[in-house]
């Protein structure tokens, strides 16, 4: 597999380039050659007119491409308009066949059933790369379906574009089918000297708290937390609802679980009544969260799976990364994600407006993300790739503002999040949050006992000794609990209940119970406060039982710890 990348500059340079390719072919053993053409103008006469010189000159080569947000060549952002990819196969055993359709959310439907028909003739196949259009389609439907094609065939892809991110217009076009508006073009591969692999980056982490997907329809976001889905990008990011949300939203989708893997999902518009329209379903009843593009991420990212790529020894590289990945880095930096790749092997691609990849047996539709395929003809032992180059240098810019920016929301949220859970003074979690996780462990009906203490005579500390003192024998309570029976078990709970009630869950039967109370009991009696001395404890120890409500369980262990109290103190009870 030979590979040949350049960009159109005009008519000349372009036959002169053409002219190099030729006599290398005439010189070569040769199976196939193909063009791919990645297009930032949309400028049909010129499309047409680079593909008739492309005929011209081969008329053997088979063509396809699509319209796009820009371009990479040898692994970097290309400044000039139109990419231009010749990718010749040596071995007789590759095959490949072009197919193209029409595609509307009326057609998508019966272009899969036709395009399952016609691959199930073709049990050669392995690899499918497609390009589509997608702006105004859910792109659901289309990916559940083409994922019923044989599961050992890999299957990756982009969504055409335009340079202008407010130009809703896109287009495909092959030398079979010509060009389209709307529809979709599949590269088929195989043979048994063809390999083929796959992976994708993503690099974006959640940014603040999580969200619940309350309602939805398809590809249509309604609510996120009972409120319209919008007030998220407006309240957290202050982006308006105008013409301007796509573009000002597009480096902050949402990070959500689909299909076992993490998805990202950007809304490409918001709606008068405040509703998100997203280029694929998203499903209600589940958590979301924004996210932000983290720069080291993506990097550590690109060094982890490039070093997959690299051990597969391809002979050529193809990437299809979003356009809010250029957006996010800047033409001046965007490189620091795909040129690492121009060192394992030849590297192309471009942006696109979403991205497809197969992933355990799933068609997904990703955003934001770059997939990368990889390509090689005969054994991976008979090549030989370079080393993987991360440049990690400091990033300029919005990035590094971004960055840094993120990393202070989150710290922020985080401590608010955790103040809103936890008690101010003992540190231990609050009575909500103590009762809701008593609640959450008795709905799964597992193992669960409940010790309910209360510091004896704690008025007479505060009345003889003054409330700080009081305060130290609180939080020595705490404290003991947190590095006693809390920290040891990875399930249990302590909080406090209100003034000096505690609760501790315990994830055991009730003679474990029994033995925790009473190791409680003797601990916090050893323990010499300033001027409080030392000083008791009462314990109310119940354990829960299959099918009980959360209010009797509490009015158990409430009375098991009133007869500790009127049974003399220092002691515990069982009920």
């Amino acid at each position: 597999m030979r590979q040949f990348q350049f960009t159109y500059q005009d008519e000349e340079s372009l036959r002169s380039e053409l002219t190099k390719i030729r006599q290398w072919c005439n010189s070569s053993v040769i199976s196939h050659i193909v063009f791919q053409l990645f297009t930032e103008t949309l400028d049909e006469e010129m499309i047409l007119d680079i593909c008739d010189e492309i005929t011209r000159a081969l008329p053997e080569a088979e063509y396809f491409g699509c319209s796009s947000n820009g371009n990479i060549i040898s692994g970097a952002f290309s400044e000039l308009d139109v990419g231009i990819i010749c990718t010749v196969f040596e071995y007789p055993s590759t095959k490949m066949e072009l197919m193209q359709y029409a595609l509307t959310a009326e057609t998508e439907s019966a272009v899969i059933e036709d395009f399952l028909q016609e691959l199930d003739k073709k049990p050669w196949v392995t690899a499918i790369e497609l390009l589509t259009t997608i702006r105004g389609m859910s792109m659901t439907t289309f990916c559940e379906g083409l994922q019923r094609a044989r599961p050992d065939i890999q299957i990756f892809g982009g969504g055409a574009f335009s340079f202008d991110l407010y130009d809703n217009r896109a287009c495909v076009f092959s030398k079979a089918g010509g060009m389209s508006e709307s529809g979709v073009v599949f590269w088929l591969l195989g043979g048994e000297d063809f390999h083929v692999t796959s992976t994708f980056i993503a690099g974006w982490k959640p940014l603040g708290k999580t969200f619940h997907v309350t309602m939805s329809d398809g590809n249509i976001l309604y609510e996120l937390d009972n409120e319209p889905a919008y007030e998220v990008y407006s309240k957290y990011l202050n982006i308006r609802n105008n013409e301007h949300f796509f573009y000002n939203s597009l480096e902050f989708p949402f990070l959500y679980q689909h299909n076992g893997i993490d998805i990202l999902r950007a809304p490409t518009a918001s709606n008068p009544d405040g509703s998100l329209t997203m280029t694929s379903d998203i499903e209600e009843d589940v958590p979301a969260r924004l996210a932000y593009g983290d720069p080291w991420t993506i990097l550590e990212s690109v060094q982890t799976d490039g070093r997959v790529i690299k051990n597969f020894n391809p002979e050529v590289i193809q990437i299809f990364s979003c356009a809010a990945r250029r957006t996010f880095w800047g033409n001046t930096e965007v490189s620091k994600e795909s040129l690492p790749f121009q060192n394992i092997a030849p590297t192309s691609g471009f942006y696109t407006s979403g991205e497809f990849l197969r992933t355990n047996g799933f068609l997904n539709q990703h955003n934001v993300t770059m997939v990368i395929a990889a390509m090689r003809e005969g054994t991976a032992a008979s090549k030989r790739t370079g080393e993987l180059e991360i440049d990690q240098s400091g990033f300029s810019g919005k990035v590094s503002l971004i960055n840094r920016l993120a990393s202070y929301i989150n710290a922020a949220f985080d401590e608010l999040e955790q103040a809103a859970i936890t008690d101010g003074l003992t540190k231990l979690h609050n009575r909500s949050e103590i009762q809701r996780r008593i609640d959450e462990r008795l709905a799964t009906g597992e193992p669960m006992t409940l010790l309910m203490l209360d510091i004896d005579n704690f008025k007479h500390v505060n009345d003889t000794y003054g409330h700080q003192e009081g305060d130290t024998v609180l939080t020595g309570l705490a404290s003991m609990l947190r590095c006693g029976i809390y920290e040891n078990n990875d399930d249990a709970d302590a909080g406090r209940w209100g003034g000096e009630e505690f609760m501790l869950l315990l994830p055991f039967d009730l003679s474990y119970a029994k033995l925790a109370a009473a190791d409680i009991l003797r601990d916090f009696n050893a323990m010499n406060f300033p001027k409080a001395g030392h000083q008791t404890l009462s314990i109310g120890v119940t354990e829960a039982v299959k099918g009980e409500s959360l209010d009797g369980l509490l009015v158990r262990v409430d009375q098991a710890l009133y007869k500790a109290k009127h049974g003399g103190k220092n002691r515990y009870e069982v009920l």
